[in-house]
C-alpha cells in the first residue's frame, strides 16, 4: 500500500468509527433484537400435491432418449 492509500484509509476508518460513536448514543432499550430490519412474509404459494406427468409425456419432446431417460452430451472439464 502506498502512503496515499494509508492516509485515505485512516480518514475513512476514522469516519466509520465516528459514525459508530453517534450510533452508541441512540437509545435502543425498547427496540427488540431482530435478524432483519423489515417484516418478511412468504410470497410463494403453498405446496400442493398434484398429479405428475407420465414418463412418456415427459420424454415426448426429448431430442434424445435412452432407457427411459433424457440423453445428453457428456460435459467434461479438464
Amino acid at each position: 500500500m502506498t502512503e496515499q492509500d494509508i492516509a485515505r484509509f485512516q480518514e475513512q476508518l476514522s469516519a466509520i468509527l465516528a459514525a459508530f460513536e453517534v450510533l452508541k448514543e441512540v437509545d435502543t432499550a425498547s427496540v427488540p433484537p431482530t435478524a432483519h430490519a423489515l417484516a418478511l412474509q412468504n410470497v410463494l404459494r403453498d405446496d400442493t400435491v398434484t398429479e405428475s406427468l407420465s414418463r412418456e409425456d415427459v420424454l415426448a419432446n426429448a431430442p434424445q432418449e435412452e432407457m427411459s431417460c433424457f440423453r445428453v452430451r457428456a460435459i467434461l472439464e479438464e
